[in-house]
């Protein structure tokens, strides 16, 4: 398809799902079909890893093609045509199926969320040759930090959604807390982790505006 076509179809697609009625609906079952293909496929991949099977990963990607549908009619007007439509589209139910699946996860499997698993932070940095032991040296500050300098919560919170990669809404499911409260935590750790490193030499100060 050249770009005059892909022009056409960009077009094609806007018009018919910002009409009403029965082109809209035409439209909007058009897409979902292609959606939930996507979602099906991109679950399909994740769930190995997760021990998903059959009818959870099923009911995933229709949720995921639904709530992408619901997403995209919103922000239609945000679409540039810098793409083809569907390829922007596809990336709504893609991410849609990621956090779906990481939430679910999450919350139906007894994961240690607060263990203090120091190699997954190593992991972060791509150290080139020689540089392994700048890295190491960083990673046991940072640890060094968040042991002695947070409180319980904050090192809690910070192991859980930056090391452990536990998502916020389901952290917050299993403290009995809200999201907005988390991110609060979430944010005076950084802030106190990022002041002493600075205070240590680990990091550059941030200049006055």
């Amino acid at each position: 398809m050249d770009d005059l076509q892909i022009a056409q179809d960009n077009r094609r697609w806007v018009r018919r799902l910002g009409a009403t009625g029965s082109v809209r609906e035409a439209a909007c079952g058009e897409l979902y079909s292609l959606l939930h293909r996507v979602a099906r496929r991109e679950a399909t991949r994740r769930a190995s890893s997760l021990r998903m099977y059959g009818p959870e990963v099923d009911d995933i990607a229709h949720q995921a093609a639904a709530d992408a549908l619901m997403a995209i009619s919103r922000r239609l007007d945000t679409f540039r045509g810098e793409s083809r439509f569907t390829t922007w589209a596809f990336k709504f139910v893609i991410f849609d199926v990621a956090t779906k699946m990481n939430r679910h996860h999450w919350r139906h499997h007894d994961v240690p969320y607060d263990y203090e698993d120091w190699s997954r932070l190593a992991s972060r940095f791509e150290a080139g040759p020689g540089q392994e032991a700048e890295a190491a040296e960083f990673v046991t500050a940072v640890s060094g930090v968040i042991k002695n300098k947070l409180t319980d919560r904050q090192r809690l919170v910070f192991m859980a959604t930056v090391v452990n990669e536990v998502p916020m809404d389901a952290l917050a499911e299993k403290l009995g807390s809200t999201r907005n409260a988390l991110y609060k935590v979430l944010f005076d750790a950084r802030k106190k982790l990022r002041a002493e490193l600075v205070s240590e030499g680990y990091l550059p100060a941030l200049r006055s505006p």
